[in-house]
């Protein structure tokens, strides 16, 4: 089951929009038999604590992450460490990855990432490293890279 935001002014806070989106879900999932329940539930990240609310509210539904926008290369890196530590299980990443400068590359650091062995910072260098190594001109300069401009990250 995939569940966006919605995409029209709804007059609320963002923590409160968040609050609804899992409340609708989860209401939604009730009047579902097990038998007709979906595995997988696919969402846009509202932060740590909404999404930690869906994983500990039914342990038998895989939840996952919509990737969003292409954002920074930081912002790629942030969302998939930060989702993985609320308990997502599945990152849907297919326009940051289709719109990097290397798909290969950004696949290849996202594991490292996952496991905690390095930074999303770290993965911002080395990526960057690697597009060197290629010789192909990155979209945004390291600095700018660094940078996070999701709002979803920024609110946390």
């Amino acid at each position: 089951m995939e569940v966006f935001n919605p995409n029209a002014p709804v007059g609320m806070k963002k923590s409160d929009e968040a609050s609804m989106v899992n409340d609708h879900i989860i209401r939604t999932l009730a009047g579902v038999t097990e038998a007709e329940r979906p595995v997988f539930l696919k969402i846009a990240y509202n932060g740590g604590k909404h999404l930690r609310e869906l994983v500990e509210h039914d342990s038998s539904t895989i939840v996952g992450l919509l990737g969003g926008s292409a954002g920074t290369t930081r912002d790629t890196f942030e969302l998939l460490q930060r989702g993985e530590q609320a308990g997502a299980r599945v990152a849907l990443f297919g326009r940051k990855i289709q719109r990097a400068e290397s798909q290969t590359d950004i696949v290849r650091l996202m594991r490292p990432v996952i496991e905690g062995k390095i930074s999303p910072t770290q993965a911002v260098k080395d990526y960057h490293a690697a597009l060197a190594k290629l010789k192909i001109t990155p979209l945004r300069s390291l600095d700018s890279d660094l940078q996070i401009t999701d709002p979803a990250l920024l609110g946390e």
